[in-house]
């Protein structure tokens, strides 16, 4: 076989791989809105109505456990689905300990999709749900020193973007496995604040879930602040 032959069909391959991601990435898309319209909307009016939603849980058993976890897992894959609220609801549905080890667990399923995913298609799976300004405040991590001590603090720091974070790790070189413990163990401060103040709310302790909620606004406020200070650092 001549070099231009080969090399026409590399080509060929490269064309066909393209096209194959390409609408892949369609599909996605169009399955995630899809998704978030029929399923995300009415989960989160589910969880809207507190009563309602520790009701279902207790009517359906482990099932409804199974369910909470898919939807946590299906919140980290949808971006556009906020956590906070599934996050509150799990504190009011199973308490403070329960609730938080169900997120958890409902988050590392999502993000083993969401990395596998943008491994398979790369940064147009990225580009698809976030601004090219977002994907460049996150550049550096692709090439940084200290990959993994950096990917766990932006995840352990409350009010950091989580959703693009999960995303954007994909297009770096670190391995799953490491991924998988940084964001187990990572997210347990911000997830377990929102639990304690679910928790507090179906205990009728109104008061002090106020208090939980304000002090974790004002972390994440001070969160926000660190993470700007540390794309910006790397830029």
């Amino acid at each position: 076989m001549s070099v231009e032959s080969k090399s026409q069909m590399d080509q060929s391959k490269q064309r066909h791989r393209k096209i194959a991601s390409v609408i892949s990435l369609a599909i996605f898309v169009i399955f995630s809105i899809a998704v978030f319209y029929y399923i995300g909307r009415p989960m989160l009016a589910l969880v809207s109505e507190p009563d309602q939603f520790r009701l279902w849980v207790y009517e359906k058993g482990l099932m409804g456990k199974a369910a909470f976890i898919g939807m946590m897992a299906l919140q980290v894959v949808i971006a556009i689905i906020p956590g906070e609220p599934l996050e509150i609801g799990a504190g009011y549905a199973f308490g403070i300990w329960e609730g938080t080890l169900l997120c958890l667990i409902g988050q590392v399923i999502g993000s083993i999709i969401v990395f596998l995913f943008v491994k398979y298609i790369g940064i147009r799976a990225v580009e698809a749900f976030f601004s090219k300004e977002k994907i460049q405040s996150l550049k550096f991590l692709q090439h940084h020193k200290q990959l993994d001590l950096l990917v766990f603090i932006l995840f352990f720091i409350p009010g950091t973007p989580k959703d693009i974070l999960t995303y954007f790790v994909g297009l770096t070189p670190m391995k799953l496995s490491t991924f998988l413990l940084i964001t187990f163990f990572a997210r347990i401060p911000s997830v377990i604040t929102s639990t304690i103040g679910g928790d507090a709310i179906g205990l009728q302790h109104y008061q002090f879930a106020v208090i939980v909620f304000v002090i974790t606004f004002l972390i994440s406020g001070i969160g926000i602040l660190i993470y700007r200070k540390i794309t910006k650092h790397n830029e």
